[in-house]
């Protein structure tokens, strides 16, 4: 992989519609392995195209930190004390780093928080990613999307003790 250069930092009101894009994006570029394509668009809220509301209905702005290549948003994620609430990157950078580093910067601001361990409900497109990362699941949990559908998500957790580890 080639290193480059990603800085992380505070969501801003401002990136709203960027963030709602990478939702978007993200989802979208799916296949229908897992879920149905209705349940994805559940998943997205019904979007088709970004806007500037809605992605704050769903997360606290203080508790969301965006990843930043090149100058541009590549992706996001969302947490609170030892749970990651969510992780989208853009599918124009996955596979380039940017999940891993925001994974490991909530893993490290947990650990400066005093937990031993986290956790956090992986879709099942993104079970491979966490294992990749040292979290191991715990079980099946079902995760409620708009208009009372209900799709599985693997809940699964890491424990890192005293230290976090960045290579796994």
């Amino acid at each position: 992989m080639i290193s480059k250069k990603i800085s992380l930092r505070p969501a801003q009101e401002t990136d709203s519609w960027m963030l709602s894009a990478i939702h978007i994006a993200a989802i979208k570029a799916l296949p229908t392995t897992f879920y149905t394509h209705r349940e994805l668009l559940a998943w997205r809220n019904y979007l088709d195209k970004p806007d500037n509301s809605s992605i704050f209905k769903y997360l606290k702005l203080e508790t969301i930190r965006v990843a930043i290549e090149n100058e541009i948003i590549a992706g996001f994620t969302s947490f609170t004390a030892n749970e990651l609430i969510s992780l989208y990157v853009h599918p124009h950078y996955q596979g380039q780093g940017i999940g891993r580093t925001l994974v490991e910067h909530f893993c490290s601001e947990a650990s400066g928080q005093g937990f031993n361990s986290v956790i956090t409900t992986a879709s099942l497109y993104a079970e491979g990613f966490y294992l990749r990362l040292g979290f191991i699941p715990i079980r099946r949990v079902p995760h409620y999307l708009g208009r009372g559908l209900v799709v599985p998500v693997t809940e699964m957790t890491k424990d890192f003790g005293s230290a976090v580890s960045g290579g796994d």
